[in-house]
């Protein structure tokens, strides 16, 4: 393989580094994992934390690095998941730190030993610029120990195992083992581990934030250490300031208190007080002592610092209308996450008639705004987050399809600005294809015909995700209370008023098996029915026909006229509401 590193796409494994300030080392870092990249494919990104030094200008002499600014300093936790988003492809995903460099042949010893069975994150040998082994292993912070480390510091190191949270011993960093936790310099991820866990907690910024994500991840396997994968690692990147070490203080007492129950963290944070105590002779451990006791100081802790965006810049609305969707709005909401929390955009989640956990799983993502309504309606959701909603344009996102971020700031651009008069873009939507993977073969037929007529892709409905600019959603008023609400917009607008925007499509996970399909067809157009027609049967057959360019392509438009037909016999014998469950979960 020839060395350089390579697209998300085609990665095995995609490192995450995140700088601040990083610029007299960083390059070294990047220089070890070229020579890596002889054997493996890496996809390496680092993520800026608003450097004020020559960072950025070093790591752009790399061209083949993916490079992501933060947008301010964000903090530890979220550049890395700012970072782990990029692993699309990659089986695995390394987060190091920027003042390390990595030994030869340490990402492949690192990945084997990642491939044993339960296994879901290993660590390698953290070593100091002599050489000399770090103990960087640690135990689950526990009542006891904390006790006598508040009592005895760093002295007698080597003290019995249960009386400590460090791992001094030598044996330990000689042989492979599973482990607790250990700092967060250098940690190798099973990327499908990784999206289970979840994103690291951001409310840490720094510190902690890897004891709370190693602890997730021993819930789905074991964490193991490789004593023959070696990271040298300088130290001393993030700094020594009093307000960090107030900060790497707190969040401890922070972690406990989410973790334990109160008793517990009131114990914990009293002998974290009692160390602080002891060593007040120290002004520096007299400011911290102060920090710890009183909590209204610890709002003034480091925290994340985002830039002021350029007014306008990517404004707008996102609303999902959410029904029951606790199986797919996770997935949904995921690229979103970052437009929302830095306040690019509006993401308003409008539950409604939920007895899921779906309204518990948006307010869980930072930034996301939740309408809850009690009535099963998707238009009144929407209209419920319409009178919420601050900005224009609005884009309306079914729950279950998946956008890119480029695809959702793309068309709300495509949208601002309109005049209102004819010929202005009033309505737009990304484009979209479909997702056939899973289906049956005659639901794979249908789809393929249905891509080749060109009027089913001119239209606003058939994505899943649509966008109204101010004037447009004037010219509709409130949504009216019908199923096919895409089919009401587009009829709204002239072809010279809505557009289709070259951007990423959405992708549209299709129904698996003929009969979710059909239930499908019979739902759209029992909702077609009530709303004015926006395309002819009769010129959709004809392009249907049109589309046939030999045996191929005929039997797929012959599958499409049965299964449309057969749909057709369902709408007037189905009643109720009915949407595909054969994608969700």
């Amino acid at each position: 393989m020839t060395t350089g590193f390579v697209d998300a796409d085609r990665a095995d494994v995609t490192v995450v580094v995140v700088t601040y300030r990083s610029g007299a080392g960083v390059a070294d870092l990047l220089d070890s994992l070229r020579a890596e990249s002889r054997l493996l494919a890496l996809h390496v990104v680092v993520v800026d934390n608003d450097s004020t030094d020559d960072t950025v200008d070093v790591v752009r002499t790399f061209p083949d690095v993916e490079l992501i600014d933060a947008g301010g300093n964000t903090g530890y936790a979220a550049a890395v998941n700012r970072g782990t988003a990029r692993a699309e492809a990659a089986s695995a995903v390394l987060i190091l730190n920027p003042d390390s460099v990595v030994a030869p042949g340490c990402v492949g010893a690192l990945l084997a030993a990642l491939r044993e069975p339960d296994v879901v994150a290993v660590v390698p040998s953290l070593i100091d610029a002599s050489g000399t082994v770090s103990h960087s292993l640690r135990r689950e912070p526990r009542l006891v120990a904390t006790a006598v480390d508040a009592a005895v510091g760093h002295h007698l190191p080597h003290r019995p195992r249960w009386s400590s949270e460090t791992i001094r011993d030598s044996l330990a960093y000689s042989i492979s083992h599973d482990i607790e936790w250990a700092t967060g310099a250098a940690v190798m991820i099973d990327a499908a581990v990784a999206r289970a866990t979840g994103p690291w907690d951001e409310g840490f910024f720094l510190y902690s934030e890897e004891t709370d994500y190693f602890r997730r991840l021993r819930r789905l396997g074991r964490v193991r250490f490789v004593p023959e994968a070696v990271v040298t690692h300088l130290g001393g990147g993030s700094g020594t300031s009093q307000h960090l070490q107030d900060l790497l203080t707190v969040n401890r007492v922070r972690y406990a208190e989410k973790h334990h129950g109160r008793a517990w963290a009131a114990l914990f944070r009293g002998l974290v007080v009692t160390s602080e105590l002891a060593r007040s002779y120290s002004p520096r451990h007299r400011a911290t002592l102060r920090v710890v006791l009183d909590r209204s100081r610890w709002e003034r802790l480091p925290r994340a610092q985002r830039r002021a965006l350029t007014p306008g810049a990517g404004s707008g609305t996102v609303v999902i209308p959410a029904h029951d969707e606790a199986a797919v709005l996770a997935t949904t909401l995921a690229p979103l996450s970052e437009l929302a929390r830095t306040g690019t955009i509006e993401v308003i989640v409008a539950c409604n008639g939920c007895t899921d956990g779906t309204a518990d799983i948006a307010r869980s993502v930072p930034g996301i705004t939740v309408v809850d309504t009690g009535a099963a309606s998707k238009t009144g959701a929407m209209n419920a987050a319409d009178g919420t909603a601050l900005f224009w344009p609005r884009m309306y996102l079914d729950a279950d399809i998946v956008v890119t971020p480029r695809a959702v700031l793309d068309v709300l651009a495509a949208l601002r600005g309109e005049g209102g008069d004819v010929g202005d873009v009033l309505a737009a939507r990304p484009p979209f294809v479909y997702d056939t993977r899973h289906a049956s073969f005659l639901v794979r037929r249908f789809y393929a015909a249905r891509s080749r007529v060109p009027d089913f892709s001119r239209h606003l409905w058939g994505a899943g995700c649509y966008a109204l600019g101010e004037v447009g959603h004037r010219r509709l008023g409130r949504f009216p209370d019908v199923v096919a609400d895409d089919v009401v917009v587009d009829g709204l607008f002239a072809a010279t008023e809505k557009t289709v925007v070259d951007t990423d499509p959405v992708v549209v996970a299709v129904p698996r098996t003929v009969r979710a399909l059909v239930a499908v067809l019979s739902r759209s157009l029992r909702g077609n029915a009530a709303v004015p027609r926006t395309t002819d049967a009769r010129s959709s057959l004809a392009a249907l026909a049109r589309s046939v360019r030999g045996p191929v392509s005929a039997v797929d438009a012959a599958v499409y006229v049965a299964l449309a037909t057969a749909g057709r016999v369902a709408a007037r014998r189905d009643r109720g509401w009915v949407r595909d469950e054969t994608n969700r979960g």
